[in-house]
């Protein structure tokens, strides 16, 4: 099959040459990956396979890299990962399949995100298509957002035979990996071309469209024989503290930097948070030269960034302010001139299980700066209350094979991560897992007429 031609209207995207925006880790070359392959033992119980969500049969794709197999390896990445590209650069591979490697025990784990990122631009540096539709069941599917779920599930359909939609209510497509994941860990054009993918096996994407409320949601049921939900979370909440106008949104920093827009950074920028969009945040300032500081109420025990992505942020030159709360932003004219904290300590448990921070009487101060950014985690979202399906704790609750309340209706991603963490690759086997229950579904909806 030809590979999609490129859309005239895309814009292109790169980085002014002193910002340093490039992927941090640079592909390898052949030598090294097959020096790289020939060190795994191919185990016959893997445990990297095991700790992968999508399950992807990782001793063999490494095997066929060994012996000059590039695309038949992309292929057994992408039959268990369509998002292989994506999630060979994003995925926490040190606490999933190279935590679990075996080589770990006493020397130094397969580099297997670097493999499967190898195997996979391969392919789609060269254009070529592995996978077609199978033939058209008659039956047709709505999904709904193309993050990584969407973009998952809408893949998993097509290639079952059915005529998919996809829907995105932004500009383009590809959702937290186009907009959301800093250049240094994933280039915009790596998730677009992932959805050039899905448009290849035929699923019409529809952008700047927006599912807004329950008329519409019965609208797509009656156009529709399913409707798959990828609606993600929502913004990020406000702080609560005077001057909080002032404050830049985390998310926004990080899309503005990959669409090549102003960030609004200046010289000295003060990060709230201590999470992985919190750390993606800073990195941007301090690549742009901001001398940065993160702000975090607990200590790095409690932090929710990974311990790979705490000590990226130290060598980066980021600095950390633990057991700090900040009270208000400082501004003159309508400029930030500090963020006013003041100093917590640890007490008992609170609903998280983390122990809960204490302010100290009388130990205020202020960190001076020009810029305060807040990446504090993303709201539930609130969509799914206009959509009138049942929620649990204020996500979309679904059976184990993620349909809703309403009967037609599944969903998947960071909209339903009450039922585990949330993160890319669990967002695109949660596609899988839903595009499964929705063919065996209209499978059996046929069967009976």
């Amino acid at each position: 099959m030809e590979r999609a031609s490129p859309d005239p209207a895309r814009p292109e995207f790169s980085r002014p040459e002193d910002f340093n925006f490039q992927e941090s880790l640079l592909p390898m070359t052949q030598h090294e990956a097959a020096v790289e392959a020939n060190r795994c033992l191919y185990c016959y119980d893997a445990p990297c396979m095991h700790a992968c969500p999508t399950h992807i049969d990782i001793p063999t794709f490494i095997r066929k890299i060994s012996t000059g197999n590039l695309r038949g390896s992309a292929r057994t990445i992408l039959e268990s990962n369509f998002l292989g590209g994506t999630c060979a650069r994003v995925c926490p591979v040190q606490e999933l399949c190279e935590g679990a490697c075996v080589m770990g025990a006493d020397h130094t784990p397969i580099a297997i995100g670097r493999l499967q990122r190898y195997a996979v631009d391969h392919v789609q540096d060269k254009g070529v298509q592995l996978f077609s539709p199978a033939a058209s069941t008659g039956q047709k599917v709505a999904v709904v957002g193309s993050g990584p779920a969407g973009l998952s599930a809408a893949a998993e359909l097509a290639k079952l035979g059915h005529a998919v939609t996809l829907y995105e209510k932004r500009e383009l497509g590809g959702g937290l990996s186009t907009y959301g994941i800093i250049v240094l860990r994933e280039p915009v054009e790596v998730a677009l071309r992932e959805v050039d993918a899905v448009k290849v096996l035929g699923v019409d994407v529809r952008t700047q469209v927006e599912l807004t409320d329950k008329a519409g949601l019965d609208a797509l049921l009656r156009e529709y024989d399913a409707v798959f939900l990828g609606l993600g979370l929502g913004a990020v909440p406000a702080i609560g503290i005077p001057g909080e106008e002032h404050i830049l949104d985390g998310l926004e920093v990080i899309e503005a930097s990959k669409m090549g827009q102003p960030t609004g950074i200046g010289r000295h920028v003060a990060v709230i948070g201590a999470g992985n969009t919190a750390i993606d945040a800073a990195t941007v300032a301090r690549r742009m030269g901001a001398g940065t500081q993160m702000v975090y109420r607990r200590t790095e025990h409690e932090m929710t960034a990974y311990r790979h992505e705490y000590e990226f942020a130290l060598h980066e030159g980021i600095s950390f302010d633990f057991l700090t709360q900040p009270v208000r932003v400082l501004s003159e004219a309508g400029q930030v001139t500090g963020l006013e904290c003041r100093r917590m300590v640890l007490g008992v448990p609170d609903g998280s299980g983390r122990p809960r921070p204490e302010p100290v009487p009388g130990s205020e101060f202020v960190i001076v700066c020009d810029t305060v950014i807040s990446a504090i985690g993303q709201e539930k979202p609130a969509l799914a209350v206009a959509l009138g399906v049942q929620l649990e704790g204020g996500y979309i609750a679904v059976s184990d094979g993620l349909e809703t309340s309403t009967p037609g209706v599944y969903a998947g991603g960071d909209c339903v991560r009450v039922r585990g963490s949330a993160s890319t690759v669990m967002a695109v086997q949660d596609g899988k897992i839903a595009a499964a229950s929705i063919h065996a579904a209209l499978a059996a909806r046929v069967a009976a007429d």
